[in-house]
């Protein structure tokens, strides 16, 4: 299941911004001379909301609006628009003193490898793993777990561009075919395609529109997918199922996505979801309703098959909190916040229907969401993935709901399992800012046993130099909230030293720890890199994500912006050393505190961001995250978005930060209309200031959100990034 907004590039920000080799600049160069701001027309357009008059001089920014299908869509006249943008932001950027120097210093540590854990089909292993200068990870098999790895899918075979991103894999029961899904340029329009793994044929069938993945029959001869009816339309979502050798035109809808008509509520939330247990015998269903919380059925799939009558069992309808359930062993297990903030474990018997607590609600400890964690199932064994204070727990228990143990752990840090119902070998993926990312082969009958190392990437960095703390600090209201801070072993605070704080609070999404090689040099000049769990995030459980969201989200940016003043307190830095980050619902974030508290930060990176938050919902997906933040539509909610929408709060002559504005021409999550017309407002509003700051746009054509970046952009933005905090902050960019 994807998660609903912005996961990838939570991590791809860290990674490619936490840092640099790059040394201080030589107090003898001369500063560049900063070319020309490009000239943007204003083109005022009012409209009427609920009695309030809101003027946008940049609506023209957004592109063709003139019909809601069209919404959006580039014009040739924003296309210019935006090449001047760029070149601007290239001359700014490229003229920095060091600029070749930096990208040859970071070229070795982006290409640091990857390598994720392996699904396991018959006895075979899949995985994929990224090395040295590769665009793209390969995807890679072995018989047996220590076997001989043999390439299955190199997406520099299918596309010399590098920009073809392989997005999952779904091997069959017997490992002898995969289904997989592919995307170009960050669109995350995905393909699904069939391949024989012994030979590596193509077969014949392709899936388009956004296939989601394959839940596989027991014999191979069919499987489950989500997608779009409609690849134009992303709220058309609908659960299908395809039998080898028929048409693909022929498959059928098992449940599908409510339209506005039938359903206002419904409409605009995530839509329908579907998964099949590994004896192909039930169907597991949700209808997410909001951003914490959805329905859930399971149907009888056996006798679907035989009758072509899908009957759905309720299992939870129409209540508040998540209910994300899988079967084995004849047993729903449900992962659930209903009348459990911090999540317990409930099953149900689906022959007797009989339903009861397995694993209870913990006051110390929340069950990670459900979003491809939380809950784990192997050959008899269940494994509760927890955080105590934004670290990772796994707890093991039988499916009786005894105790196993606590699965050990190599330290503080982030960790989750792959496992098989079939088996009780697993893998763990661990990392955390001082310990590199590591898959580990686990028992999971023997949790008191060390994990053994499977697949460790060669990391030109020594982590022990590192030092992690957790601080808690109170915000605004007295709330405390906790940050993770990370910096050389020794370093003396000496309240000056250049600090990156970054942020995301939304979507219960946690910010735990985690590992880039690219970090370690911005810690070995003495910079300091902050992450801080902030309301509407999920660290501390379903109450402190919604303590952040609809008409609480002023809580987080309260948060953060106590984050940076209590960096400043403690004697960790100073305004003019402070640079904020953030992207997705984190650019939301950066982009309000910089109009909120201009004077609190030196440097904003607002990265594929929401901005205008009284027409956000009117663009692509947008309307999935309405439950998170509430739309303009609503009288009341209109209140609470002006009252704090970044675009609407811009005002001429303010000494804003600098701002580094980026967006994806292909993203299909949050519009390049945010940054184009913020960009352009906050241009105008310094415009002839004295010492104003820059304000820089990046408007990237080969990429979309941030997912199935390859390398080599990677690195250009890294540099690009990099670069301009380490100019904003006073490190230099280079030698």
């Amino acid at each position: 299941m994807i998660r609903p907004f912005m996961l990838v590039v939570a991590a791809a920000l860290v990674t490619t911004l936490a840092g640099c080799a790059a040394a201080p600049a030589k107090p003898s160069q001369e500063p560049p001379r900063m070319p020309t701001v490009p000239v943007t027309r204003a083109e005022p357009v009012t409209d009427l909301l609920h009695g309030t008059a809101v003027t946008d001089p940049y609506r023209w920014l957004e592109g063709d609006n003139s019909d809601p299908k069209r919404m959006g869509q580039i014009t040739p006249e924003v296309t210019g628009w935006t090449d001047a943008q760029n070149a601007y932001t290239r001359a700014v950027l490229d003229g920095q003193p060091g600029r070749k120097a930096l990208e040859e210093r970071l070229r070795p540590l982006m290409e640091v490898g990857s390598v994720t854990a392996p699904t396991v089909r018959g006895g075979r292993y899949f995985y994929s793993k990224r090395e040295g200068n590769q665009n793209q990870p390969v995807w890679y098999w072995r018989l047996g777990v220590r076997g001989e790895s043999r390439v299955l899918l190199d997406p520099a075979k299918l596309d010399e561009s590098g920009l073809t991103t392989i997005a999952w894999i779904s091997p069959s029961p017997d490992g002898r075919r995969v289904a997989y899904g592919t995307y170009k340029a960050g669109d995350e329009i995905t393909t699904l395609h069939l391949l024989d793994v012994d030979s590596g044929e193509a077969l014949p069938t392709t899936i388009p529109n956004r296939v989601d993945g394959a839940q596989w029959l027991p014999d191979g001869s069919g499987f489950v997918y989500r997608n779009l009816k409609d690849p134009k339309n992303p709220y058309s979502g609908q659960v299908m199922f395809h039998r080898l050798g028929t048409d693909v035109a022929e498959d059928r809808v098992l449940f599908r996505q409510f339209t506005r008509e039938e359903d206002e509520k419904l409409a605009t939330t995530w839509g329908p979801y579907g998964g099949l247990s590994r004896d192909g015998k039930w169907l597991v269903l949700s209808y997410f309703t909001s951003t914490n919380s959805n329905d859930l059925w399971v149907a009888d799939f056996e006798r679907y098959l035989a009758t072509g009558e899908l009957v759905k069992r309720e299992i939870s309808v129409g209540r508040d909190g998540w209910a994300f359930g899988q079967v084995a062993a004849g047993k729903l297990f449900v992962h659930t916040t209903q009348g459990a903030p911090n999540g317990r474990v409930d099953v149900v018997d689906l022959a007797s229907g009989e339903r009861k607590v397995l694993v209870a609600d913990r006051p110390d400890a929340v069950i990670e969401e459900p979003f491809g964690g939380g809950l784990k199932l192997a050959d008899g064994v269940l494994a509760v993935e927890y955080l105590e204070k934004a670290s990772s727990a796994i707890d093991l228990f039988r499916f009786d709901g005894q105790p196993v143990g606590r699965l050990q752990l190599p330290g503080i840090g982030s960790g989750s399992l792959a496992s098989e119902q079939d088996s009780t070998e697993a893998f763990l993926s661990f990392a955390s800012y001082n310990y590199p990312s590591t898959i580990f082969r686990v028992d999971l009958t023997a949790p008191e046993a060390a994990p053994e190392v499977w697949e460790r990437p060669d990391v030109p960095v020594d982590p022990a130099q590192v030092e992690v703390k957790q601080a808690w600090y109170p915000s605004k209201d007295g709330t405390q909230v906790s940050m993770f801070i990370v910096h050389r072993k020794g370093l003396e605070l000496d309240g000056a030293r250049p600090t990156i704080l970054y942020g995301y609070g939304g979507f219960g999404i946690s910010m735990t720890p985690t590992f880039s090689a690219t970090l370690f040099p911005w810690l070995e000049d003495g910079g300091v890199y902050a992450v801080a769990n902030l309301r509407g995030g999920g660290e501390y459980g379903a109450a402190w994500h919604q303590a952040g969201m609809l008409a609480s989200k002023q809580n987080v940016f309260d948060d953060f912006i106590a984050a940076a003043e209590w960096l400043q307190k403690a004697g960790y830095t100073r305004r003019d050393r402070l640079a904020i980050l953030g992207g997705s619902n984190g650019g939301l974030l950066t982009g309000a505190v910089a109009m909120q508290r201009p004077d609190l930060m030196q440097a904003a990176i607002v990265a594929v961001p929401l901005l205008d938050m009284l027409r956000y919902q009117d663009f692509l997906m947008a309307r999935y995250w309405v439950p998170e933040y509430g739309s303009a539509e609503d009288p009341e909610q209109f209140r609470t978005l002006l009252a704090y929408s970044p675009y609407h709060h811009v005002k001429p002559g303010t000494r804003y930060p600098a701002i580094f504005l980026t967006a994806g021409e292909n993203d299909a999550r949050t519009h390049a209309m945010h940054a184009r017309k913020m960009a352009a407002r906050l241009q105008a509003a310094t415009e002839g200031m004295d010492g104003a700051n820059p304000v820089l746009l990046w408007v990237d054509r080969e990429a979309g959100h941030g997912q199935g970046k390859p390398l080599n952009l990677r690195i250009r933005d890294a540099a690009d990034q990099q670069g301009f905090l380490r100019w904003q902050l006073g490190m230099g960019v280079g030698n």
